[in-house]
């Protein structure tokens, strides 16, 4: 009877079986290119920071060897393909080698490439995550219905700044810029922001400097005569803040000037998306991880191809769709969200596909804050207080 009794169960054990352990659906093969150029970068101002030639590349990866922990148990794989075209090479025509094998694009390019790629019409279907550029046209006048962006705008590091100096009530601001494009963009940003939050630009200067051979054994002190030269005779502030995307001589005017006053900007106290210092919100767990496989600090261009990579495998692994067309409609969705290690899950604008995020306020060594400061209100998201708002918007694409 025990015997009979088991063999007439069986058929449901087996029901119950297969109920329990699914076959796994078709396998779903998703190729991510990465897309970027071999730029001049600044080189850095000591040993004590080393030169890294493979920024944003490492993020990327490692965003996909996060994608693929996920996606096996969804048979899902994911595959970077890489190109980084050279300082005069051709990207357009790279651009369209990986447009060939997908639609889905981390870019880490400047805004002269990313709209370059992003008008091809090659690319009028793909999906282009600008993981590179703070260029505030990009998500106003020169906005693209393909591009969506990663990296915070100028807008949105000089508006974290500008609530922390409300915070402090440090009101009166003196501002030095260097004769770059994305120098000058930053210090209309920051004037923008001293409006938006109670600050004034007590005085701008433009600073052309030339460390000389800072290596040699008086560097030093050219250094130490040529900086309380340049910032003599300011009117009185709280604060200095610069604009020095080059490294000229940003990173100088600490301990120099001629009035002992702090730092913020692109020196000193930074608004970032991200900072070797910031371990919150499991923070140091991409942190180590980051370190563990690349054997080096995840930097603020890491972190930015990273997330990017992770937008994609996001939308991938809860749209439900297999195509390009659907994970769009996803991203753009009120579903969608991308967990960033910043203590909230991060969603598109859809007004001009910039992601809101908490920006890192970083100094040196430490973490100094996190915008948006509270008692910045907002009606929907606090973190649309950072940047371009929607009534403020020149980008004409919607939805």
């Amino acid at each position: 009877m025990r015997i009979r009794r088991l063999l007439w169960l069986s058929p449901f054990a087996f029901i119950a079986t297969a109920a329990a352990n699914p076959a796994p659906p078709p396998a779903l093969n998703v190729e991510i290119g990465y897309l970027s150029r071999d730029y001049s970068e600044p080189l850095p101002i000591s040993l004590v920071e080393p030169a890294v030639t493979d920024e944003g590349l490492q993020g990327a990866r490692i965003g996909i060897s996060d994608n693929l922990a996920t996606g096996r148990f969804l048979g899902q794989s994911y595959h970077l393909v890489e190109k980084i075209t050279p300082r005069q090479g051709d990207i357009a025509a790279d651009a369209r080698g990986l447009l060939s094998k997908t639609h889905l694009i981390v870019a880490s390019l400047d805004a002269a490439d990313l709209l370059r790629i992003a008008d091809l019409p090659e690319a009028r279907d793909a999906i282009i995550i600008n993981a590179r550029s703070s260029n505030d046209d990009l998500r106003g006048k020169d906005c693209r219905r393909n591009v969506f962006h990663v990296a915070p705008s100028w807008s949105m590091r000089a508006d974290a700044l500008g609530q922390y100096m409300a915070w402090k009530r440090w009101t009166k601001w003196f501002l030095l810029r260097g004769d770059t494009n994305q120098d000058i963009a930053y210090a209309d940003a920051i004037k923008r922001a001293a409006k938006k939050f109670g600050g004034e630009i007590v005085e701008q200067r433009t600073i052309v400097f030339d460390p000389g051979n800072r290596n040699s054994e008086t560097g030093h002190q050219q250094i130490q005569t040529q900086i309380p030269m340049r910032t003599q005779s300011p009117p009185p502030h709280d604060i200095v803040f610069v604009a020095d995307s080059e490294d000229g001589f940003g990173d100088y005017l600490m301990w120099r000037t001629s009035i002992p006053k702090p730092v913020a900007g692109t020196q000193g106290l930074q608004a970032v998306a991200w900072s070797p210092v910031y371990e919150e919100y499991g923070g140091i767990q991409l942190q180590t991880r980051f370190r563990a496989k690349i054997k080096r600090p995840m930097t603020e261009l890491d972190y930015m191809a990273w997330l990017a990579a992770r937008v994609f495998g996001e939308a991938v692994t809860r749209s439900g769709k297999t195509d390009a067309a659907g994970w769009r409609a996803y991203i753009m969705s009120k579903q969608f969200q991308v967990a960033g290690f910043k203590g909230q899950g991060m969603t598109f604008r859809s007004w001009d596909r910039q992601l809101r995020q908490p920006i890192i306020l970083s100094g040196p060594r430490t973490l100094v804050s996190v915008s948006p400061q509270e008692g910045f209100l907002h009606p929907t998201y606090l973190t649309d207080t950072l940047g371009i708002d929607e009534p403020e918007t020149a980008c004409k694409i919607r939805g």
